[in-house]
C-alpha cells in the first residue's frame, strides 16, 4: 500500500470580516457620552466593534489523506473553501487550526501569474520558478524548450510578463507547473481562463501527469474532467468536507444537489392555471423514465415528460405542442399529441425523449394549446425547465462540452477493403 504524501488533520481557516461603521455622532457627544456613562458607553463601544468585524470560517474541520500516485478531485459550489484549502495546501497561506503534512515538491497553479515575478522576463520566470521548487539548473534547460513549444509564446519569452495577455501568461504558467515534474501537481479553476483549444491541450498533459505516477489534486466545475482525469474525489460545503469517495459516488452527488429534483411546475385551481378557455394546465414535470423522481438527469437518463390538464370546455378539437430548447435558444424538436374533441375532466399526456440525444446543457420547454389543427389559443415560452448533466468518461483529451444540438451515440463500423498498401499508378 503506497504511502500518503499529504496528510491534512482537523483543518480550520477562520477570516475576519470588516464591514463599513455607520456614521455616527460628533467626537463631543462621544466624549460627553463616555464621561456622564461610562459603563453603558464602554457596553456600546463594545458591540459597534462586534458589529465591525464578523467572523467568516472559510474551513472548518477538514481531515484526509492523499496517496502517492493518486489524483484527487476537488469539488463544490463556489464559496465552499476549496480555493482556501488549496492555498494553505501551497503554503500561500497560514491554517487557523489543524496541521498539514507533505512529502515532496508542491507546483501550484492557483491564480493568473501565481509565483511569476512582474518584471522579469517569461524565459527568466521559467528559470525562477524551478528554481523554487528546488530543481537545478540543468534540469530546467533540460525541459526548457518543451515549456515553451507547449505554452506557444516563442515570440515574447524575453519580454517582461507583465506585458502578457492573461491567455499568455496562463499558458506559461501552466506550462511550467506541469513540465517541472513536481512530486504533487495543484490546479484550481483558473484554466477557465484560456480558450478551449488551450484547456484541451492542458487537459490532456494532466492526464498524461496523472499515468505517470504524480500526485495531483484537480479543481474544476467540469465534471466530465473531474471523472475522466480523478479516480477519487472530495466534496467541500460551506468549508466542511462532506464527501471522501470514488469520483461516480462524488460527482454524482454533487450534480444531484446542484441540479436538484426534476424540474416540475404544479397548479390548484383550474380558475387560475395556464391556459385557455378549453384546457388549463395541471402540471407538468419532467422526470427520468423507469427512475425515481430524484434521480440524475444525465445524457444517458431516457426522459419522461408528463402533462396533466383539465378540460374545461367540451366538443372541440384541440391539442398540446411542445418545443424543446435549449439553452443557446436553439429548437431542438418539436413535438404534439393527437387533435381530439375531449370530455370535461382530468387528462395525463405523456412522452417520452430516448437516451444518448440530448446534449449536456439547460432546456426550456415552451407549450401551445392548438385549436382545430392551426389555431393556437394559448402559448407559454417557458412553462418548465431542465437540465442534462454529462456524467460520461472520456477517452480522449477533449474533455468539455461537445459541440452540437445532440449528442446521439452512433454505430462506427471498420472494415478492411484491401490487405497491405494500397497501391496508385502515377
Amino acid at each position: 500500500m503506497s504511502e500518503a504524501i499529504i496528510s491534512v488533520e482537523n483543518l480550520s481557516k477562520r477570516y475576519v470580516i470588516g464591514h463599513q461603521r455607520e456614521k455616527g455622532d460628533g467626537l463631543r457627544h462621544v466624549i460627553e457620552s463616555a464621561v456622564r456613562h461610562p459603563l453603558q458607553w464602554l457596553r456600546a463601544r463594545k458591540q459597534a466593534v462586534s458589529k465591525e468585524h464578523e467572523e467568516f470560517w472559510a474551513l472548518k474541520g477538514v481531515s484526509f489523506e492523499v496517496k502517492r500516485g493518486e489524483v484527487v478531485g476537488i469539488i463544490g459550489r463556489n464559496g465552499a473553501g476549496k480555493s482556501t484549502l488549496l492555498k494553505i495546501l501551497s503554503r500561500i497561506t497560514e491554517p487557523t487550526a489543524g496541521r498539514i503534512h507533505i512529502k515532496g515538491r508542491v507546483a501550484s497553479l492557483l491564480e493568473v501569474g501565481t509565483g511569476f515575478h512582474q518584471e522579469l522576463t517569461g524565459r527568466e520566470n521559467v528559470f525562477l520558478n524551478g528554481a523554487i521548487l528546488g530543481m537545478h539548473r540543468a534540469e530546467i534547460k533540460q525541459k526548457f524548450d518543451e515549456i515553451v513549444a507547449f505554452a506557444e509564446v516563442e515570440k515574447f519569452l524575453d519580454t517582461p510578463v507583465k506585458r502578457y495577455s492573461s491567455g499568455m501568461y496562463v499558458r506559461l504558467a501552466f506550462a511550467v507547473a506541469a513540465h517541472l515534474e513536481p512530486e504533487i501537481l495543484i490546479v484550481d479553476e483558473v484554466l477557465a481562463v484560456g480558450d478551449a483549444e488551450f484547456q484541451k491541450k492542458c487537459l490532456g498533459k494532466m492526464g498524461e501527469v496523472a499515468k505517470g505516477g504524480r500526485t495531483v489534486l484537480f479543481v474544476s466545475h467540469n465534471m466530465t474532467a473531474v471523472q475522466t482525469l480523478c479516480r477519487r474525489a472530495l466534496m467541500l460545503a460551506e468549508g466542511e468536507l462532506i464527501a471522501d469517495d470514488s469520483v461516480a459516488t462524488v460527482v454524482a452527488r454533487y450534480l444531484r444537489e446542484a441540479q436538484g429534483s426534476s424540474e416540475e411546475k404544479h397548479w390548484t385551481d383550474p380558475q387560475t392555471a395556464p391556459g385557455s378557455d378549453i384546457i388549463r394546465i395541471k402540471r407538468v414535470r419532467i422526470v427520468p423514465d423507469g427512475g425515481s423522481h430524484s434521480d440524475l438527469l444525465t445524457m444517458q437518463t431516457p426522459l419522461r415528460v408528463e402533462t396533466e390538464y383539465w378540460v374545461i370546455t367540451p366538443g372541440t378539437a384541440t391539442h398540446l405542442t411542445y418545443h424543446l430548447i435549449n439553452d443557446q435558444g436553439i429548437t431542438v424538436l418539436t413535438t404534439g399529441c393527437a387533435s381530439e374533441a375531449r370530455k370535461p375532466g382530468s387528462y395525463r399526456a405523456i412522452f417520452r425523449i430516448p437516451c444518448n440525444l440530448l446534449n449536456s446543457g439547460g432546456y426550456s420547454l415552451k407549450l401551445l394549446i392548438v385549436l382545430n389543427g392551426n389555431h393556437v389559443t394559448y402559448q407559454n415560452d417557458s412553462i418548465a425547465s431542465f437540465t442534462v448533466v454529462d456524467a460520461a468518461e472520456r477517452n480522449h483529451a477533449y474533455l468539455g462540452r461537445e459541440p452540437g444540438v445532440v449528442q446521439p451515440v452512433l454505430r462506427w463500423e471498420n472494415e478492411i477493403i484491401a490487405a497491405g498498401h494500397d497501391h496508385v499508378c502515377a
